[in-house]
């Protein structure tokens, strides 16, 4: 379809040139809180997607939500530069409840694969053409679809395993293509949590490899359904990547509610929320580092040990600044729920002495991981993952930005008081494990930066200033029918919420983007024709949680 219409990656979409390109395909408008919408009929969704992509540069699907309203079933997708992710636009496409089936993006963006499956398996909404359209996270006997409104939850669920291939069976050779199957988890430390991946080996190296996953998948965004805006909710981000990244977690919500009820956060609960959010990347790293370390080369006794032992001294701060060492709950809507620990002075001398000691601490790092010849040879061109693959699976946070894909939307979509610090964002051309660990190495001392900033600005405060709180209604009730998708950036890239007001004090739908999902697809680019042992490498360097890979 030609349109006139020139390829906008780097420059902003109007509204008007949507409609141009879209053109009669558009069925009606849906304005969203962060994007024009335009409803799409289900014929058109594919054509309309690659228009999208090709002539306007939406080169990010970065989710799909899927729902179920009393007279039709509902796709969305939501569309991203990854030159310009405040440039959005959301693509509606409704389906009929008697017959829910509309052609499938996959062809269009690599990563919509695993979110229709999602929508597939518990929404029920079929996707034509899609490669592989089967359940993700449920198992393949599950009847029904747990989302849809004619679920029966009464039902007995009986999940046999004789009618569909044992996925714990014994490692086998397939006698006529003289491959070997072989298990990788679900129980093995290597795996980050309870992953299993179906490898096909043909020889020593990776023919076929299929992530498994939703053995931890615990219901996420139906618990916040349940859950009211005002208190409820906010106890649960903290369990989705739940290592070191609660206030990271917590923000995503935070920032999705504050978008949808209009509410402004005060400047120093901004600062505040900046800098227990950047020592939280921190930890996160500081962790991922040390897990790598293990899986790649046995590093326990130093190596390990020693990113633990950093990352306690900023759960320690934490848990002064919040009350707990994990499980935070420390944002509120509007704010945070309170001030900096008493005696202040103790808690920014604490905060000044870890920072004090990082840079000989990241050099010790060095010293022992990134110039070790064993670590070299591990990491270095194994793992491969090219720009345009990056964006094609959605991937976002280090696992990009090793791949050289410059996006970070702390600087590229700002909240909070990032936008008035000092800092840069960290890339990397390598492509490979090895560019994904410096990478997150490097981020640590941009964190760090941040944090001596935030620490200048909240020691020079005027008391009588000191806002922790914005005035927000005891129940809030955003009027129905108002949707939006806000995102941040976590320690593992792009965390957003997508959100529907149906008028009361609860989300009519609450849909979880989880970098960590995104991210965990590209591992068959990564991993096919390499080995067994960079296949666990490579999986290391994307740094998954499995509580947010499930949801």
């Amino acid at each position: 379809m030609s349109t006139g219409i020139e390829t906008q990656s780097d420059a902003e979409t109007g509204e008007a040139e949507l409609e141009a390109l879209i053109g009669d395909r558009a069925l009606a408008r849906d304005e969203h809180l962060n994007a024009p919408g335009f409803v799409v009929n289900p014929d058109d969704v594919q054509d309309v997607l690659f228009d999208l992509r090709d002539e306007a540069g939406y080169d990010h699907c970065s989710c799909v939500t899927a729902q179920q309203y009393e007279d039709r079933f509902e796709t969305i997708y939501h569309l991203k530069k990854y030159a310009d992710p405040t440039d959005e636009v959301s693509i509606v496409v409704p389906t009929p409840l008697s017959d829910p089936v509309s052609k499938s993006a996959e062809p269009v963006y690599r990563t919509a694969d695993w979110h229709e499956r999602e929508a597939y398996d518990l929404v029920g909404i079929g996707y034509e053409g899609h490669p592989d359209l089967r359940r993700i996270l449920l198992p393949e006997t599950w009847q029904g679809h747990p989302l849809s409104a004619d679920y029966d939850q009464e039902k007995p669920q009986v999940v046999t395993l004789t009618e569909h291939a044992n996925p714990l069976e014994s490692d086998h050779r397939d006698p006529e293509s003289d491959t070997m199957f072989l298990n990788v988890g679900p129980h093995h430390p290597a795996t980050h949590g309870v992953l299993h991946v179906k490898t096909v080996l043909d020889g020593e190296t990776i023919a076929d490899l299929e992530p498994d996953i939703g053995y931890l998948h615990r219901c996420e965004e139906q618990m916040c359904q349940q859950g009211t805006y005002r208190h409820q909710i906010m106890p649960y981000p903290d369990r989705w990547d739940y290592v070191s990244s609660g206030l990271l977690n917590e923000w995503a919500y935070a920032r999705a509610i504050e978008d949808l009820a209009d509410i402004d956060v005060p400047e120093y609960a901004q600062i505040v929320r900046t800098l227990g959010a950047e020592l939280c990347r921190i930890a996160s790293h500081m962790l991922a580092l040390g897990t790598f370390a293990l899986d790649v080369y046995g590093e326990f006794t130093a190596t390990f040990m020693y990113t633990f032992r950093d990352r306690e001294l900023v759960q320690d701060i934490l848990e002064d600044l919040t009350g707990q060492r994990m499980m935070f709950n420390y944002f509120r809507v509007g704010g945070v729920a309170w001030d900096l620990p008493e005696p202040r002075e103790d808690f920014f001398e604490q905060t000044r002495d870890f920072l004090d000691e990082l840079p000989a601490k990241v050099a010790e790092y060095n010293d022992l991981i990134t110039t070790n010849e064993i670590f070299q040879t591990r990491c270095i061109d194994t793992g491969v993952l090219e720009p345009d693959v990056a964006k094609d699976y959605g991937c976002t946070g280090p696992v990009a930005r090793g791949s050289g894909v410059d996006y970070d939307l702390r600087r590229d979509d700002p909240y909070g008081y990032y936008e008035n610090l000092e800092w840069d964002v960290v890339t990397r051309d390598g492509c490979d494990n090895y560019a994904r660990v410096l990478c997150r190495m490097e981020e640590v001392e941009e964190s760090a930066k941040i944090v001596e900033q935030c620490l200048d600005l909240l020691e020079d405060w005027p008391e009588d200033d000191r806002e922790v709180q914005a005035n927000v209604p005891r129940t809030l009730k955003p009027d129905a029918d108002t949707e939006t998708y806000r995102a941040v950036e976590a320690a593992k890239g792009e965390l957003g919420i997508y959100m529907r007001s149906d008028g009361t004090d609860k989300p009519a739908r609450f849909k979880i983007r989880s970098p960590c999902f995104s991210n965990l697809q590209a591992l068959g680019e990564m991993s096919e024709g390499e080995y067994i042992p960079d296949l666990i490498a490579s999986l290391g360097s994307l740094d998954i949680v499995l509580g947010e890979v499930d949801r």
